[in-house]
């Protein structure tokens, strides 16, 4: 599918219509995406688990009204409090989407927000957000076109929130998602992510995921700029390529359950992400001494239990413990005992692979 494909043409126009709400997921890259091109796709294929409970919840209050030289007014909330510092990110939305979204110049909106986790901390906080904003403006589109199928709307949706924030376009589905061209996997395009397409061991359909919270401030570096030193950074070549080979081994991790082989994925891929952050140019450090610690924790607590917790990082100091569900009690009580120490006011979330977006 072209990028054509996904401009609106066939809508009418609807003067009552008042808003819409979606809570949609953040995601965590198993295999990281970090690198882009320009027009907001990915140097290497990435792929990810999808959560359940740290979530965005938006909702888009439509006004009608004309606006002057096709430009989309809004007003951006989050919770009660008005936000002018997310009006940029959203305006550049706004601005880069109206070729596939030209009916929304006939409306004024109001963006309400909020997150059930803390922003700009490194759980993928635009993931979530962009995508719920996508999933949004997708109503209103499905509104104004009532013959558009579902396959379609995800599709769109998925492709609106790639462009305002490239992880975000894996938000859109449930369970495991992928999201970049890969040869070895006909359906995948770096325009929009698509569902796992592959056999999954159950094992991995209900996976768990502790966000150890280290540090809930934003972010010194944000993931933006990180990408763009990847344009010029020495290794770069090398860490799409292995990128794509990890692809297909978890292709068959997926299927044979072989969580050992799970766990050194995973883990190479967090530690190789922040590698590259500390090799660019400028070098940046975004773990922190906590972050360290929990990580070497993780791994004595491995080897001692003999139970295939694993670790992965964002862009950030939080740390992901990912565990099997049947190994639930036993590593929730090592983080309560163990871990919690070194989280930020002892916190930390709870968390699973979950079924998708959800529209309230």
């Amino acid at each position: 599918m072209s990028e054509e494909k996904f401009i609106a043409k066939n809508f009418n126009n609807i003067d009552k219509i008042s808003s819409f709400t979606w809570s949609s997921p953040s995601n965590i890259a198993l295999v990281k995406y970090w690198g882009k091109n320009k027009n907001q796709t990915p140097k290497n294929t990435s792929i990810s688990f999808t959560l359940n409970n740290s979530r965005t919840i938006t909702t888009l209050e439509i006004y009608k009204e004309n606006q002057p030289y096709n430009k989309i007014m809004f007003d951006v909330y989050y919770k009660e409090n008005k936000m002018e510092e997310f009006r940029p990110k959203i305006e550049i939305f706004f601005k880069n989407i109206i070729k596939y979204c030209n009916y929304l110049t006939q409306y004024s909106f109001k963006i309400t927000t909020e997150n059930t986790f803390p922003h700009s901390s490194g759980i993928a906080s635009s993931a979530s957000g962009m995508s719920a904003l996508a999933l949004c403006v997708m109503s209103l589109e499905k509104e104004l076109d009532p013959k558009m199928d579902n396959d379609y709307f995800y599709k769109k949706a998925s492709f609106l929130a790639r462009i305002g924030s490239g992880s975000a376009c894996r938000s859109i589905y449930g369970g495991i998602n992928i999201w970049g061209k890969h040869v070895d996997i006909e359906s995948s395009t770096d325009l929009y992510s698509i569902k796992y397409p592959f056999d999954v061991c159950k094992d991995f359909l209900d996976y768990n995921d502790a966000i150890l919270l280290v540090d809930i401030e934003a972010k010194q570096v944000s993931s933006s700029a990180g990408h763009n030193l990847m344009n010029k950074h020495s290794y770069a070549s090398k860490r799409y390529e292995i990128a794509q080979k990890n692809i297909v081994k978890l292709k068959s991790i997926f299927s044979n359950g072989d969580l050992d082989s799970f766990v050194n994925i995973v883990e190479d891929e967090a530690m190789m992400l922040h590698a590259l952050m500390m090799t660019s140019d400028p070098s940046y450090i975004l773990i922190k001494p906590n972050t360290l610690k929990i990580i070497s924790s993780i791994k004595s607590f491995r080897n001692s239990a003999k139970i295939p917790v694993c670790f992965t990082l964002d862009a950030g100091a939080n740390v992901h413990l990912l565990y099997p569900k049947n190994a639930k009690d036993q590593v929730e009580l090592f983080i309560e005992n163990n871990l919690k120490e070194y989280c930020k006011n002892g916190s930390y979330i709870l968390d699973n692979v979950g079924g998708g977006p959800l529209q309230l």
